[in-house]
């Protein structure tokens, strides 16, 4: 079912965003051109939990969607991360300053599988205990919020998390915890 790319075209590039344009042949033969692939760095995201059993969020406006929202702590995987790990654990410490005792890998999703090449990766840290202030990347400006896991499950059947990937992240913790089955 795999298509051959016979050709590709760069339309645009920046440091988080770029735009691919290919030609495509699919197995039957039929040539598909043009097709738009959005390339994007490596996300990871984690549901980071504090030694007292705190679920730490961010509160932070959106501006694609002109939303102040709640989400998860996550970002870029940098090419100065050696890992995935590394990156989480990075991403983690600059927008909420914390630190944690473990982290799990939990697994990864596509934002977007039909147009955009990356994958969200994420994790479960626990044991977590604030350690350092908050070091913003430009144009963040963050505001941490503890939760109960009740408060958390709440939000979830509200629908009051936005960000598709962090839904996920929080449904596999959860059930990685043992707080919810499916």
């Amino acid at each position: 079912m795999e298509w051959k790319t016979l050709q590709s075209e760069y339309l645009f590039k920046d440091l988080w965003f770029t735009v691919r344009k290919d030609t495509c042949e699919r197995p039957d033969g039929k040539i598909v051109s043009p097709y738009y692939v959005y390339e994007f760095p490596t996300w990871v995201t984690a549901v980071a939990i504090t030694k007292e059993g705190q679920f730490i969020f961010e509160k932070q406006y959106r501006h694609a969607i002109g939303l102040t929202m709640y989400e998860i702590p996550g970002g870029c995987v940098d090419d100065t991360d050696a890992s995935l790990n590394d990156a989480i654990e990075r991403e983690i410490k600059e927008e909420t300053g914390y630190s944690f005792e473990k982290i799990e890998y939990l697994g990864k999703t596509s934002a977007n599988p039909s147009t955009h090449n990356n994958y969200m990766h994420f994790f479960l840290a626990t044991g977590g205990v604030k350690t350092s202030g908050q070091h913003f990347d430009d144009n963040e400006d963050i505001e941490v919020v503890l939760f109960s896991s009740e408060e958390v499950k709440e939000l979830l059947r509200k629908n009051e998390i936005l960000q598709s990937m962090h839904v996920t992240a929080l449904f596999y913790a959860l059930n990685k915890l043992g707080m919810i089955s499916y």
